[in-house]
């Protein structure tokens, strides 16, 4: 006999009304049959990818029950379907994002499907490489929790819950991934209220669980991490799914620390379309995993319990498949992005650095003072005007224990650029970040999507390289794959550069042109310390993700000292600036290089050779518009930088000049840079590795007399 639907049900199936379950059921059938539509979709040639969530269903709806779409914070992978569906994402809208469509939510038609972002359910848009949105889960759980305690950011009340929840989820072969365990780790350390949800349905792809874990088990791993809420569920079975799930969000709302839900889940298609299971599974584990389909489960609990019939679950499957049907068609009919619109968002929409908002006139005050001392000054001015600045990476505070202040004056970073800005604006907005760059840089991130601006350090351009996953598919694509509905607007402050007499191969590193090779990046290389202070000021209140790199050689050096420019001066991005005039030749250089040109320009002179010195001073974007007219004037360029000479950023300086100016050239276009080979330790070679005054000269020479 069948209850009520006002009843609750049988204790096999949780607390549930009949309605209720019936909900559950269609949600989870919803999920699976969107995901039949899109493969029929691709076999059509409608679609360009598919990938499913199919056997993922129960603790997905289970999941999204337990937790509330537009309040808490979302960063899931993509087999949670059926989440997105429960929290409150449509079908037109999956169907949307399959197709590629201008209206897509998710992303405008620029991502995959199954890729998950939504502005106003608080999904943050996921990118293809599974795992780095669980160091973003950390960073937008740190967010909540300092719009919470800085009591100054302007309507902070609306831009948090004081028991929001972070839900990151993750398949068991990405689980093997670096970024997992420190998000874990930060997170444990931290005690944020993020909650790990571990789909484990035994392969990445082809490769089994047991290759990726150690016994086999991640839960088992970490049980005993202190301040971890370790959970264990079938995930095929979504009541025992809903019960862990309640269980864990709980403890995350009572902000008792994190939490990690694993659950066992099956994958009855192929990992996607692109993939053939039957190539590396047999007969009968496919058997299996049908036999614990998470949907047929529980439709026979359903009628086990008397709650449907099969009639009643076949009109179900009918409703259902005409409301994915309609969606689908609509989709299908809908416009796509516009061809015009391919380059619109690499950068923001709404703040050109680049423009005249962005030209400030100095204000000289005070002595001469090193590029460092500038550096510290804008930080502290800008800090004091915009609260949502926050300043964290290796070593940037002057003590972690804050009581040990009293006693010690204080680290600040190695080169001591930070110094005092933990003193001055507390713990909450200067911290130490773990021996991590990823983790740096992927915290930001997540922060940087909730409104937080991000003013991190990487103690040294040599070990930027972990964070290299970060910085080319997150920091610089989210703007553009989320179609502007997300980004993450922050400042990467790195030590970079040799010339130090012993710094080797790994304290003496260029790289700006692979960099340069990220769309979505500002780049800036302030060579003296005005220019430090303008740009950084600049970087500071652009919109966009800079990476602003400060010459270790140049912090301290007496010829680019420079008087303080005041506390509103800025220089617009794209803007080279002058450093001698010329008639000859026009040398085009930036950071280390631009002393060192003057210099060679300077002993030119006594030859009767007229040089032009420019300073491009960003990188991206870069003054085009200066040097060609500086080639028109002169016929002759040289292009000079400390980074090796092949596919270093003077190549595509070259190449452009070569390109767009040839008839106005009187010679070819000098390249100077350092050798291809790392930087040695020992004096004697590293000055043959890196070029110097000489260099630059003997290319002038050579140029102006071809």
């Amino acid at each position: 006999m069948k209850s009520s639907t006002a009843s609750t049900v049988d204790t096999g199936l949780g607390k549930w009304t009949r309605d209720e379950a019936l909900k559950i059921y269609r949600t989870m059938l919803l999920s699976r049959r969107i995901d039949d539509k899109e493969i029929q979709l691709k076999n059509q040639s409608l679609i360009f990818f598919q990938i499913s969530g199919a056997g993922h269903e129960a603790i997905m709806v289970a999941a999204g029950l337990t937790l509330k779409g537009g309040y808490d914070w979302f960063l899931p992978y993509y087999r949670d379907r059926a989440l997105c569906l429960q929290i409150g994402m449509t079908p037109l809208e999956m169907f949307l994002s399959a197709v590629g469509a201008k209206d897509d939510p998710n992303s405008g038609g620029r991502q995959m499907p199954s890729h998950w972002g939504h502005k106003k359910l608080n999904i943050v848009s996921q990118s293809s490489p599974t795992g780095t949105q669980c160091l973003h889960a950390v960073g937008v759980a740190e967010a909540g929790m300092m719009y919470e305690q800085l009591a100054d950011i302007p309507e902070r009340a609306g831009k948090f819950k004081k028991d929001e929840v972070v839900y990151v989820s993750i398949g068991d072969g990405t689980s093997s991934e670096g970024e997992f365990w420190e998000a874990l780790s930060s997170a444990c350390v931290r005690q944020l209220p993020v909650l790990f949800m571990i789909e484990d349905n035994g392969y990445a792809i082809s490769v089994p669980v047991s290759v990726q874990t150690p016994g086999g088990s991640l839960s088992a791993l970490v049980e005993t991490w202190p301040g971890l809420k370790v959970l264990r569920c079938d995930g095929t079975d979504v009541v025992e799914s809903y019960e862990t799930m309640t269980e864990a969000v709980a403890w995350c709302r009572a902000r008792k620390g994190p939490a990690l839900v694993h659950a066992k889940c099956v994958r009855p298609y192929s990992h996607s379309l692109s993939d053939d299971e039957k190539l590396y599974k047999t007969p009968a584990e496919r058997a299996e995993e049908a036999r614990k389909d998470p949907i047929t489960r529980f439709a026979a609990q359903l009628k086990e319990r008397g709650l449907a019939s099969d009639d009643e679950l076949a009109a179900i499957l009918k409703d259902v498949d005409r409301e994915i049907g309609e969606a689908a068609d609509a989709a299908v009919k809908s416009p796509k992005p516009a061809k015009n619109t391919a380059a619109q968002y690499v950068y923001s929409p709404d703040v050109d650095p680049t423009s005249a908002d962005f030209a400030t006139p100095a204000r000289p005050e005070g002595k001469p003072d090193t590029m460092v001392a500038a550096i510290n000054r804008v930080m502290k001015e800008e800090m004091a005007v915009n609260p949502r600045i926050v300043v964290f990476g290796e070593d940037v505070a002057d003590a972690t224990n804050e009581e040990n202040l009293k006693e010690v004056q204080g680290k600040g970073g190695v080169f001591k650029v930070t110094h005092g800005l933990q003193k001055k604006f507390g713990g909450v907005r200067v911290f130490n970040s773990p021996l991590a760059e990823a983790n740096i840089v992927g915290r930001a991130v997540g922060m940087a999507t909730r409104g937080i601006k991000p003013l991190v350090e990487i103690q040294f351009f040599d070990y930027i390289w972990p964070a290299m996953m970060q910085l080319r598919n997150e920091v610089a694509m989210m703007r553009y794959r989320s179609d502007n509905n997300f980004s993450c607007p922050m400042v990467i402050r790195v030590a970079s550069g040799g010339y130090l007499r012993g710094g080797a191969p790994y304290h003496s590193q260029s790289g700006e042109s692979i960099f340069a090779h990220c769309p979505g990046i500002r780049i800036v290389y302030p060579s003296n310390a005005q220019d430090a202070a303008g740009l950084l000021r600049t970087s500071l209140r652009c919109d966009d993700p800079v990476l602003f790199m400060e010459h270790k050689h140049l912090y301290r050096q007496t010829y680019n000292k420079g008087e303080y420019p005041g506390p509103d001066y800025m220089i617009p991005f794209g803007k080279a600036a002058t450093k001698r005039e010329g008639t000859d030749v026009v040398v085009v250089t930036w950071g280390a290089l631009v002393q060192r040109s003057i210099l060679a320009a300077q002993q030119a002179e006594k030859d009767g050779i007229s040089v032009k010195v420019i300073d491009l001073r960003t990188i991206m974007p870069y003054d085009w518009d200066a040097i060609a007219e500086s080639v028109k004037a002169t016929n002759r360029v040289v292009i000079a930088h400390e980074d090796q000479i092949t596919c270093g950023f003077g190549a595509e300086l070259a190449a452009r000049v070569a390109s767009d100016l040839f008839e106005h050239l009187d010679a070819p276009v000098k390249r100077v840079g350092a050798l291809d080979t790392p930087v040695a330790y020992c004096p004697d070679l590293e000055e043959v590795i890196l070029p110097g005054s000489a260099d630059v000269l003997a290319a002038i020479t050579e140029t102006a007399r071809y």
